[in-house]
């Protein structure tokens, strides 16, 4: 059987909110929303846009969607991509599944989704992602059957090889192997909020690309959420404000790091959702893809050090699309924490302010809503590409436990 090419030919997401987690001063915009709400909010938002553009499309022939998700708890269990489908209100036809690879589940929802089409196996699929960060924390699986009673064992090997401690406490290693700076990383933080808020208020073409969400506010009022809550405008207003505010944050993760809040990712709700049609299918609706799928990769790494598996994973995404790095104009990496995304830097030889690097920000000024990240960012980059007509683009993400991915992404004449 002959690969077809697959292409992406639209692609959403909800704003992100604050979350409303038990250390939070108070609760985001979405804290007292379903998670199930705002994946309806990115699905159905996703199928009328492209109902908009192609007036043939029939929701009853998308094959399946799939949903990254990290915490399969409560709201977010009970296979939440098929819960999905049946909240959005799509046909009872269109199949649903859930992934978890932790940070990275988002994109290798768009992967597998992706890798199926390639195959044959249907013409049109939906990769999702979202995540409640505000209702379920990092961990909430394994800490909701402790307290069910329910007995607990991590395998030892498991144990002594990964140690399971909290991913700040990597990102701080990673800081100590590249000898990043505590400037540096300063200063990465404070780019990543300005281009946030720089494209942000680019209001039409943001309004292209994120979907509102109406939620009760006070009193039983509706209000719509139509913009991100966490990036910091003072950082594009007043730069040497916002830099001095970072600087004056102490170290989070061990009394003499440098590592800290300003330059981790913020813990946000959201959700994200695109459609992934093969090339003749998109051609038979008239519709115009943003870019076609070109070539991924995962990868292990230091399971200890956890957070440098886009390094490997990115090496051989570019090798299978069989271009280099001079090729790509928009490189992704997920902002987890600045030290991993300057030690991808450092390893591939790019300046720390290279413009190339998350143009519209990244996690630590939008946030990094587990699940739903990889789609989040993915939505981001073909977005950008398709806007400044540019080639290659090539999303990342660490993920715990030390594992890495990579899609390569080829823009479209």
């Amino acid at each position: 059987m002959e690969l077809k090419e697959v292409v992406v030919v639209e692609a959403v997401r909800t704003p992100t909110g604050k979350s409303g987690w038990a250390g939070a001063a108070k609760g985001g915009v979405f804290s007292g929303v379903s998670a199930q709400n705002l994946l309806v909010a990115a699905l159905q938002g996703l199928v009328e846009r492209v109902r908009e553009k192609a007036k043939d499309f029939d929701p009853a022939s998308i094959e399946d969607v799939a949903v990254g998700c990290l915490s399969q708890i409560g709201e977010q269990g009970l296979n939440l991509g098929r819960i999905g489908v049946l909240a959005a209100d799509l046909p009872e036809e269109v199949a649903g599944w859930t992934v978890n690879r932790y940070c990275n589940a988002g994109l290798q929802a768009i992967n597998s989704q992706a890798h199926a089409l390639m195959c044959g196996s249907g013409d049109i699929a939906i990769a999702a992602g979202v995540e409640s960060m505000s209702h379920y924390s990092m961990g909430s699986d394994l800490t909701a059957a402790t307290q069910a009673g329910f007995p607990v064992s991590i395998h030892p090997r498991a144990m002594e090889r990964a140690a399971l401690h909290p991913m700040g406490v990597s990102a701080q290693m990673v800081a100590d192997r590249f000898n990043l700076s505590r400037e540096d990383m300063d200063l990465f933080a404070l780019w990543s909020h300005q281009k946030a808020v720089k494209a942000m208020r680019e209001e039409e073409w943001y309004r292209k690309r994120v979907v509102p969400v109406e939620v009760t506010g006070e009193g039983g009022q509706p209000i719509l959420v139509d913009k991100d809550e966490p990036p910091r405008e003072q950082a594009l207003d007043d730069p040497e404000a916002a830099l001095e505010k970072i600087r004056s944050l102490p170290p989070r993760f061990r009394d003499d790091g440098t590592v800290t809040a300003a330059t981790s990712s913020a813990i946000v709700d959201g959700a994200a959702a695109v459609m992934l049609m093969t090339w003749e299918k998109a051609d038979e609706l008239g519709l115009k893809p943003l870019a076609r799928i070109a070539s991924t990769a995962v990868a292990g790494s230091e399971p200890l050090i956890m957070l440098l598996g886009p390094i490997p994973a990115m090496r051989k995404a570019l090798k299978r699309a069989g271009i280099t790095m001079d090729d790509v104009e928009v490189f992704e990496p997920n902002e987890a924490f600045a030290s991993p995304v300057l030690a991808f830097c450092k390893e591939f030889g790019l300046a720390f302010d290279d413009p190339r690097i998350n143009p519209t920000g990244g996690a630590i000024a939008i946030g990094h809503p587990i699940g739903c990240s990889g789609v989040l960012y993915f939505t981001e980059m073909v977005h950008w590409m398709a806007r400044n007509k540019l080639r290659y683009g090539i999303q990342t993400l660490c993920g715990g436990g030390g594992v890495g991915i990579a899609t390569v992404v080829e823009g479209i004449d």
